[in-house]
């Protein structure tokens, strides 16, 4: 039986180097969004006002701490995922961003680069400078795919970065939205790896709002649809030789569902850090389990 890697998830670059300490095989999961948070302005206000360089430092002094803390171990880097009505929060955003009666499946994700690319191509410049430092363990990921077409655009923006020049660079895209389990061949085929996002993945299927404290209670990861789901997309990538990894919450909760994951024969579990001894634990039990049987 496959025995997946576990993997962490981190959003605060400040606590790499504490999280580093555990014996995880690497990031699988850099949230972006705390960064761009951090700024206080809307990425475009503070384009406007203090230039590119003051994006693109932001970004590349945040991936390389976890890079560094982690080196040689693969830091995967999830592109800016937040919806329009957290970009209005920020200063200046009302100027950026349109008003959308349902952000969560509005404008983010792969779809907001196509439309909107410069501040993806920042964020690129900003991968690409901390590869050429010297930390190559630097993957990249996008966020909230929607079609294949929408993926090979974006990877079209990748390529014209450079960044697949540099030696052992990866492109993962994240498996959210009910079409990755669909057709799940095609989009793996495009990518070097797959992440199942299980938090939009289960509202998604469920059609259950995951902000909703009374539907979130009720609706989980683990309901035989989306266990359906989640199998047609590990199979799917496995036909065509890519490996899937799983990053959304669900695993850190849920160790009823690393069994499940394990026999479905993923190839990685990507944890927050204070569910990492549990998660290999459960992981331990699932493969003892299955050899024995």
């Amino acid at each position: 039986m496959r025995r997946p890697e576990i993997l962490l998830n981190l959003s605060v670059p400040r606590l790499a180097e504490q999280a580093a300490q555990l014996p995880a095989a690497g990031v699988g999961l850099l949230r972006a969004e705390f960064l761009a948070l951090g700024l206080g302005k809307h990425p475009l206000a503070l384009l406007e006002e203090q230039g590119e360089e003051a994006f693109v430092t932001v970004f590349r002094e945040g991936l390389e701490t976890v890079a560094r803390a982690f080196y040689p171990r693969p830091v995967t880097y999830r592109t800016l995922d937040l919806k329009s009505n957290e970009y209005r929060g920020l200063e200046g955003g009302e100027r950026f961003e349109p008003v959308e009666s349902n952000p969560m499946i509005g404008r983010r994700g792969a779809f907001r680069y196509i439309v909107s690319p410069d501040e993806l191509r920042l964020e690129l410049r900003a991968v690409a400078q901390v590869l050429d430092g010297g930390l190559d363990n630097v993957h990249l990921m996008v966020p909230f795919v929607r079609t294949v077409t929408e993926l090979r655009e974006v990877k079209a923006l990748v390529e014209e970065s450079g960044l697949f020049e540099r030696p052992g660079f990866e492109l993962w895209a994240m498996a959210e939205v009910p079409a990755t389990a669909l057709i799940p061949e095609r989009f793996a085929a495009e990518v070097s790896g797959v992440s199942i996002g299980s938090n939009d993945l289960t509202q998604l299927v469920l059609g259950a709002d995951r902000d909703s404290a009374e539907l979130g209670a009720r609706y989980r990861a683990t309901d035989e649809a989306v266990l359906t789901a989640i199998a047609r997309i590990v199979e799917g990538a496995h036909a065509v030789g890519v490996p899937v990894c799983i990053c959304g919450d669900a695993p850190s909760q849920e160790a009823g569902l690393i069994h499940r994951l394990v026999e479905l024969g993923i190839d990685q579990i990507s944890v927050v850090p204070s569910a990492f001894e549990a998660s290999v634990a459960a992981v331990d039990e699932a493969v003892g389990a299955g050899a024995a049987a």
